[in-house]
């Protein structure tokens, strides 16, 4: 419930099609931070589909949400659970309603904003020429887009939300879209990328965005694989150019990968989108 209201202010920003931080003053005032970023994405990942036969086999959970759907109404606009008789009684539990899910991913899939060659960034890229400014105890932060290496201290000046890809929360937006994909089906289609007049179901944008992730590693006509930037030596030298590291995280325009080089516990969940694509 806090997600859709907090202290009488939506997280939910029906003007911008998106949701946004709250600050909540020591004084009971209450601010929405309207900063675009991956922050804003998060609601989709709160997505499951009941299958008929589970249900079935759980009378009591089925008993139980079947009265919570017809006796809190009040909940029906931010928990989609809607029976579809072609496939029996199969559910969507979503905290994003369709007609938010379909505002959101036009943000998320505008490649003026989210979307980039190597995934979906954690800001978007609106920022670069419109920072957001907050000002408050006489003190103005800015948040800006910062594709690359942090320009602050923050978590030791080595850490980067400001723009970059990151791969655990790209791939958890990726598994989302499959699940709502499950469910929709091509029912549901939007425009990948925004505004290019191509129709995608939520499903063929899940593979495109897991292709866009996997092409970071992979090598270019050229011999250069994207994470390895623009260094001359991992592009020609034999004892180097077939080594890949596993980045913290990676360049929002470029894919170069950035940070700590051994993050196998989560970049290597690369190799989970490479057996689903088949590349």
């Amino acid at each position: 419930r806090a997600l859709n209201e907090l202290s009488g202010i939506e997280l939910w920003d029906e003007e911008d099609g998106f949701y946004y931080d709250v600050l909540h003053l020591p004084g009971g005032a209450t601010h929405r931070l309207k900063v675009r970023s991956i922050v804003g994405l998060i609601p989709l990942l709160a997505v499951e589909t009941l299958e008929p036969q589970i249900i079935e086999r759980l009378p009591n959970f089925k008993r139980r949400m079947t009265w919570f759907i017809d006796h809190r109404p009040e909940f029906r606009p931010h928990l989609d659970a809607t029976r579809r008789s072609a496939d029996g009684e199969r559910h969507l539990l979503s905290l994003v309603p369709r007609q938010r899910l379909r505002r959101v991913l036009a943000r998320m899939l505008d490649e003026d904003e989210f979307l980039s060659s190597c995934g979906v960034r954690a800001l978007s890229a609106y920022h670069r020429d419109h920072p957001y400014l907050f000002a408050g105890d006489g003190i103005t932060e800015r948040v800006a887009y910062e594709p690359g290496e942090s320009t602050t201290g923050l978590f030791g000046g080595n850490s980067n939300w400001r723009g970059p890809v990151w791969m655990p929360l790209n791939f958890l937006l990726i598994e989302a879209l499959q699940r709502l994909d499950w469910y929709y089906g091509y029912t549901f289609q939007v425009e990948f990328p925004t505004r290019s007049d191509r129709l995608a179901s939520l499903g063929e944008v899940a593979q495109e965005l897991s292709r866009r992730l996997v092409r970071i590693f992979l090598r270019r006509p050229g011999g250069q694989r994207p994470v390895h930037g623009g260094i001359e030596k991992w592009r020609t030298d034999p004892h180097w150019r077939d080594l890949v590291l596993f980045y913290e995280y990676f360049h929002g325009d470029t894919g170069a990968g950035i940070g700590a080089s051994h993050q196998t516990g989560w970049t290597g969940l690369v190799a989970k989108l490479l057996q689903q694509s088949g590349e």
